[in-house]
């Protein structure tokens, strides 16, 4: 009985090894995440400066007319496009139409006069070649030759005055756009200088913000930045074409001019946020918000929860919570949680959990 017992512990034994040997032969190799690192706060970081403006027009017309008279239609109405040459305004030319008579009239009248100075004085110089005229008479019809001359030349330019004058009554659009503005309309008088249309082009747009004076020296033509559409949350990009060299005119603040990637979605008026970046240096440190900016794309979100994934001292991932603050572009500054110089996972090739191990690339 007892040898027994002793054979059935014995095989319990063997199989309780065997079956440990077999789970020590199947377990998997330790995982290893390889990953990309960042580091906050380095020298050679980007400061970031901000400024908030509108998108303008980069070409914007106004239209108006030289002269005075009764607006008779106006063929465009808000929102139209409109393309350079398209008629646009028609003011009443029935004084210029009188004009435009007169003056041909004297055109044929001065004309006439001239037909016949011209053959007196013809016929008195060669009468004085044959000295059958006197020197005072030739000059008394070089003079009357030369005075109607004179108001012959008057006369055309009188009527080409008046023809000017028509091309101011009917008023063509100067360039291609959208008619953004109206002021006037049929049987309004029409003043020199008076605006009656605006004529915006918006396939080409620019932001234009100011900055302080302790920034301007870091922005440069040509540098680009970031812009972000406060109404729409929508994010474009867009290049510096203009640096006002003053602010003598506008409260210490310089003027810069953006030139705005082409978008659909972004129209003038819309109020924007331009953001500037530069490396840090003596002044910008001096003079800028020492804040530590992590990308956006290395948070992880877990509910109203975000973090970080640090590296430890073995080698393995470690998440940390933090807090941010303002976000710029693709950056998001960090106000708790993670120290300037500090280590962070900027991306991995596999799933992060606490105390995978990684591989820095």
């Amino acid at each position: 009985m007892k040898k027994t017992i002793y054979s059935t512990t014995g095989l319990v034994f063997l199989l309780l090894i065997g079956c440990s040997s077999g789970k020590q032969k199947n377990r998997e190799p330790e995982q290893v995440v390889s990953v990309t690192v960042g580091a906050s706060g380095s020298e050679d970081s980007l400061h970031h400066a901000n400024a908030s403006g509108k998108l303008v027009a980069r070409n914007t017309v106004n239209i108006s007319t030289r002269m005075m008279g009764y607006i008779t239609g106006i063929h465009a109405e808000i929102g139209q496009q409109v393309h350079a040459g398209q008629l646009l305004v028609t003011i009443n030319s029935t004084d210029l139409q009188a004009r435009g008579g007169q003056a041909s009239a004297q055109i044929t009248q001065a004309q006439a006069n001239y037909n016949s100075a011209k053959k007196d004085y013809e016929r008195f110089s060669n009468l004085y070649e044959s000295q059958s005229a006197s020197r005072k008479e030739l000059d008394d019809m070089r003079t009357r030759f030369e005075t109607a001359k004179a108001a012959l030349e008057a006369a055309q330019m009188m009527k080409r005055e008046v023809n000017a004058q028509f091309s101011y009554s009917n008023i063509t659009a100067p360039i291609s756009g959208v008619v953004t503005a109206k002021t006037a309309k049929a049987g309004d008088m029409a003043t020199p200088g008076m605006p009656l249309l605006t004529i915006e082009a918006p396939s080409s747009l620019q932001a234009q913000v100011m900055i302080p004076e302790e920034q301007v020296l870091q922005v440069h033509n040509g540098q680009k930045v970031n812009i972000l559409v406060k109404s729409t949350g929508k994010q474009t990009n867009g290049v510096v074409s203009e640096i006002s060299p003053s602010s003598t005119a506008t409260g210490g603040l310089y003027l810069v001019k953006v030139d705005v990637s082409k978008d659909p979605g972004l129209l003038p008026g819309m109020y924007v946020n331009v953001e500037f970046s530069f490396k840090a240096n003596k002044t910008t440190k001096a003079n800028t918000e020492n804040s530590i900016t992590i990308p956006v794309s290395a948070i992880t979100e877990q509910g109203q929860l975000k973090g970080i994934y640090t590296i430890s001292s073995n080698n393995t991932a470690i998440l940390r919570w933090i807090k941010t603050g303002k976000r710029t572009g693709t950056e998001v500054e960090v106000l708790s949680g993670l120290g300037a110089g500090e280590k962070y996972i900027l991306q991995a090739d596999g799933r992060l959990y606490n105390g995978v191990r990684v591989k820095i690339k």
